[in-house]
């Protein structure tokens, strides 16, 4: 990743942070105008203190209404903003009405397809919550147990209410997701199925899940296929919850580490993944066999370490290449690292670009900001075009990819972008906060007349607009806006 301006490395200790894990929690069973469930409730509660115990700051919530829940959506979205993990569970009833899913709250008064889009909370309103935590995003719906509203009724296309009550599929299971990348959404029943609600206190899907969560040392993707494999066996096999879109390409847990290495916390994929166990590794392998594209990365990070007695970039070249051929930005962005850097392959520049360019044409971040440094410096073969440089930076910097953000920023405040303002500046700049980019912090406390009058007194408007900041719009960066900064960075101290 590339920086267009040199930002300065922080070496001072840091201040207390915020929670860098958050979760929201809702369960309905005591529903008002539709048939009760007879866990969720339990599920949400068991739930709830299992993630308190692992260090979550949780919030949740027990039969509430579709206005407590969308303010409770609102609260979090902005404290996900500042979370290295934010997790949305919900354990209720849910539908798909036209190919979108609705989670019902305990007050919708439902007869009719428009009903369920009005009262009911989408599937999107969970995503968007979760959607600006730094490093990962999880989804978990325990809400397809069946139907709630009577017959079967195609939803395809728009009805009217009927005799039986409302259209829907609760019946089929919810719709197939298709979150961002980054985010995972778990279905405790894979999609057109339906999940059980289990014969003791808790699901069959909350149980399994449960347990898991507690293991110290299970990486995420481990831990949902673990889960997966649990379900199947409490349930015979007939229920089988499944996973949807990717996750990040750094190790997490969600209990912690554990005895691992230190460096299994490390940003560095290379360091995280080579402090994996043993035995982690040989289950990577396993899913990578069953084409999973994150494993056959985790197995090229690994062997990419020079510290590691694996080391091997032609290895790590060969799992790449494999994962860039299923279409995986990530892949493709990293393989074409190796083909400029000629690391375990040999070095082509043009192969290097297309890869680059394959990558940005999914909006992978890395590759818009990348190819924007390209395009501004003339690398790779390029002829130096800033105008097309300014357009990959900007969708980068719009998908929130901090160096891009900075970058877009510096470049307005230089009044290089004519049609963009110092307002404009001061959002990608306080965008970059918001995101965890600790040089941009950096920047703007060391030597904030970087920048010029006027987007400093924007990003200390901007401050004041949430509360981070209560003085004067002045411009001047001293304790005030420098603890105006810190705040909306995250940090309490």
């Amino acid at each position: 990743m590339r920086w267009l301006v040199i930002c300065f490395l922080l070496v001072l200790p840091w201040p207390v942070a915020a929670a860098d894990r958050v979760a929201l929690v809702i369960g309905v069973s005591d529903y008002r105008s539709i048939p009760p469930l007879k866990n969720t409730a339990n599920d949400a509660t068991a739930l709830s203190a299992v993630l308190d115990g692992i260090g979550f700051q949780v919030t949740t919530l027990i039969n509430a209404s579709g206005s407590d829940m969308r303010a409770a959506l609102d609260t979090f979205a902005f404290e996900a903003e500042t979370a290295d993990l934010a997790l949305v569970y919900f354990a209720g009833h849910g539908v798909e009405v036209q190919g979108e899913n609705f989670l019902i709250p305990a007050d919708a008064q439902v007869t009719s397809n428009a009903d369920i889009q009005k009262e009911a909370l989408s599937l999107n309103d969970l995503l968007a919550a979760v959607d600006r935590a730094r490093k990962m995003r999880i989804v978990i719906l325990d809400s397809c147990r069946d139907n709630p509203f009577g017959d079967f009724i195609d939803l395809s296309k728009p009805v009217q209410s009927t005799a039986s009550g409302v259209a829907t599929r609760g019946a089929g299971g919810l719709a197939p997701p298709a979150p961002d990348r980054g985010t995972l959404v778990a279905f405790a029943a894979k999609d057109g199925n339906v999940a059980l609600d289990g014969n003791g206190n808790n699901s069959p899907f909350a149980l399994a899940l449960m347990d898991k969560m507690k293991q110290e040392g299970l990486e995420i993707s481990l831990m949902f296929r673990q889960v997966r494999d649990d379900v199947l066996s409490r349930t015979g096999n007939r229920q089988e919850p499944h996973t949807y879109g990717s996750l990040s390409g750094i190790p997490f847990f969600l209990a912690g580490a554990g005895d691992l290495p230190a460096q299994v916390n490390a940003d560095d994929p290379k360091l995280a993944w080579s402090a994996l166990r043993p035995e982690d590794e040989a289950q990577f392998i396993k899913l990578a066999e069953a084409g999973d594209t994150r494993s056959m990365m985790n197995l090229a990070y690994m062997r990419l370490n020079p510290q590691d007695p694996r080391f091997d970039p032609s290895a790590a070249a060969e799992y790449i290449e494999r994962a860039a051929k299923t279409g995986s930005p990530e892949a493709q962005y990293e393989l074409a690292v190796q083909y400029e850097a000629g690391k375990g392959v040999p070095q082509d520049t043009a192969r290097a670009l297309e890869l680059y360019r394959q990558a940005a044409r999914q909006d992978y971040p890395d590759a818009l900001n990348d190819l924007g440094f390209f395009y501004y410096q003339g690398m790779l073969g390029l002829p130096a075009d800033p105008k097309t440089a300014l357009i990959y930076f900007e969708r980068a910097a719009d998908l929130r990819h901090p160096q891009a953000m900075y970058n877009y920023a510096a470049l307005i405040d230089d009044g290089l972008i004519p049609d963009k303002t110092p307002e404009d500046a001061a959002e990608y700049l306080y965008q970059a906060l918001r995101a965890g980019s600790r040089s941009v912090l950096k920047v703007l406390t060391d030597n904030p007349d970087q920048l010029k009058l006027a987007t400093r007194r924007a990003l200390q408007t901007r401050l004041t607009q949430h509360d981070f900041y209560q003085g004067s719009i002045d411009g001047d960066f001293g304790p005030g806006t420098q603890r105006g900064l810190r705040r909306a960075y995250g940090l309490t101290e």
